[in-house]
């Protein structure tokens, strides 16, 4: 709803921008991509050499996107579409140009790694709607059958100001936000090292909302239920309220929750451009060259069993019975998909990661979309004065509604309900229409003189990613305890530490990174998973430009015992 930094912090333009720079591997990857020297290079010798990717989701198509332009071939494997969670579809019978985002759909301006590529694929951005952001004209907040209509947080009853007081006198007091806020947007490695090492060993077992119980901010049950509900940033936070206190400080220390921009036309077009995009700069292969023309235009079908085989290769099996085998090779996917809709080899990865795989904790997520004739909230009530309809955030079935338009007159979009965990699961059964008109129902109880239904054009569009086959869920989310499980995924590309035996197979992927739930992480693992496979080929990066593994045993995240 508003920047959940607390006063203390006084942000001025003489400041760098706060990135999503650590706090548990402070590593500059923005700098590493905007460096002259490149990212790296490997020996002539190796040059056209395969290297499979599986996965054409944002980390898959980034990490092909840079392997090929070291002069290596990727082969990329996509069991549905070139996306992954950067999913954006239309609306049958509608305007090409009305989209909905079924996946990733804001991105904080923290995201700065991400951001290098929106940029170099030219993509516009625009701020996004979130609850009581200026680009928000109004927002509706409806607890407990109560509304109330709102520009900013000073239009509400004083007991939201009381309670993102509380939150943010929670952070100070818990977390030393400020410190660590001001540590990573100067970029003090030691500072940020020093204290997060601190919070881990004291947190990793407190679960969020026992965190808000174990401070005297929160010490109203009504407080911590408001918070639960409404939140602040992108609306209520009790789905995360079982997770880890870890993964939220992630979040608030690198205002990943706040500044939100959308990306004009939908975001699956950053990795369909970067899919067909032919850099100016590139080893081995000509000009003209592009992840597209080295596959004829397609992706390789889904992936079904991998295997090593002989000399530490990894075999890769897809769906026609066409068998390849590599000296290295990238999984983009979701870790699940290796314990069920991949046949496995135990010999792929060390025991104690395929326990952290199996440990992974996702978070359940669905969205349904309508198209609508014209931005009709933004009809003046009669009476109050007030906007027809307005963003709302409100405990009924619906949790979280999101008004998406291009300007007046023109057809427009509606978020009827975009919720996680339990409440998605509420939704799960449900056909898509089914779905639509419990949701209208519950609008029509928030907004009773409002006829949203004679608005719609055309069909809803849904997703529960907990449904999907290639998903099962929708973002990793650590439970307590589960540091020590994320620690192993995250460095698994520096691979000098496996047995030899277990190397050349590289994790990457939202779940790999400590940011899961944003593009940003996606990024960061695939050049993390990049710097392995040139490694793996005997190629280094230039020594004015170190990449993430070279500086690891510097910055490497906090290792809590296991005795």
């Amino acid at each position: 709803m508003t920047s959940t930094v607390p006063n203390a912090v006084q942000h001025t333009d003489a400041q760098p921008p706060i990135t999503m720079f650590g706090p548990d591997f402070p590593y500059a990857y923005d700098d590493f991509l905007a460096h002259p020297a490149g990212i790296g290079q490997i020996p002539a010798t190796e040059h056209g050499a395969e290297v499979a990717v599986i996965g054409g989701g944002l980390s898959g198509i980034v990490a092909a996107y840079e392997l090929m332009k070291m002069g290596l071939r990727p082969v990329v494997y996509e069991a549905d579409r070139i996306g992954g969670r950067l999913r954006t579809v239309g609306f049958e019978g509608c305007d090409p140009a009305l989209t909905a985002e079924m996946g990733a759909m804001r991105f904080p301006p923290s995201s700065t790694a991400l951001q290098h590529y929106i940029d170099l694929v030219s993509l516009e951005t625009k701020p996004f709607p979130n609850p009581l952001s200026p680009a928000t004209p109004s927002t509706v907040v409806d607890l407990k059958g109560e509304s109330h209509y709102a520009r900013t947080i000073d239009d509400l009853p004083p007991v939201y100001r009381e309670v993102m007081d509380a939150w943010n006198s929670c952070l100070e007091e818990g977390a030393d936000f400020s410190d660590m806020n001001r540590a990573m947007r100067e970029r003090d490695v030691p500072r940020i090292r020093e204290i997060w090492a601190k919070l881990v060993e004291k947190l990793d077992d407190q679960t969020f909302y026992g965190f808000l119980c174990a401070s005297d901010s929160f010490s109203s049950f009504r407080h911590r239920e408001i918070f639960g509900q409404v939140g602040f940033g992108t609306g209520g936070w009790d789905t995360d309220f079982p997770n880890s206190i870890l993964e939220i400080l992630r979040v608030v220390y690198t205002e990943a929750d706040d500044h939100h921009r959308g990306i004009v036309g939908g975001s699956q077009q950053l990795p369909l451009r970067l899919w067909e995009r032919e850099p100016q700069k590139l080893v081995h292969w000509p000009l003209g060259t592009s992840l597209s023309s080295l596959h004829d235009g397609q992706p390789r079908g889904a992936v079904t069993r991998l295997d090593r085989t002989a000399g530490n290769h990894v075999t890769v099996t897809d769906a026609t019975g066409d068998i390849r085998t590599y000296r290295a090779a990238v999984f983009t996917g979701q870790s699940w998909l290796l314990l069920s809709k991949i046949a496995c080899d135990d010999a792929l990865f060390p025991i104690d990661h395929w326990t952290a795989m199996e440990r992974t904790h996702y978070m359940e997520s669905s969205k349904l979309f309508v198209p609508v004739d014209r931005p009709f909230w933004l009809d003046k009530d009669a009476t109050t004065g007030r906007d027809t309809m307005s963003m709302t955030l409100t405990d009924r079935m619906t949790r979280g509604t999101y008004l998406l338009d291009d300007g007046p007159g023109k057809p427009a979009v509606i978020c009827l309900s975009y919720t996680w965990c339990d409440d998605s699961l509420k939704w799960l059964p449900l056909s898509p229409k089914e779905r639509m008109d419990v949701m209208l129902k519950s609008l029509g109880e928030i907004y009773p003189g409002v006829d949203i239904r004679k608005h719609v054009i055309g069909n809803p569009v849904t997703v529960s990613w907990e449904n999907e086959p290639y998903f099962m869920g929708a973002f990793k989310a650590n439970l307590p305890g589960h540091y020590r499980y994320q620690r192993r995924l995250f460095t698994h590309f520096m691979q000098d530490r496996l047995p030899a035996d277990k190397r050349g197979l590289f994790l990457a992927g939202d779940d790999i990174s400590w940011t899961a739930g944003w593009a940003e992480g996606a990024v960061q693992t695939a050049l993390n998973a990049v710097w392995g496979v040139m490694a793996q080929f005997g190629g280094a990066t230039d020594p004015t430009n170190p990449g993430p593994g070279d500086v690891f045993d510097d910055i490497a995240p906090v290792e809590l015992p296991e005795g």
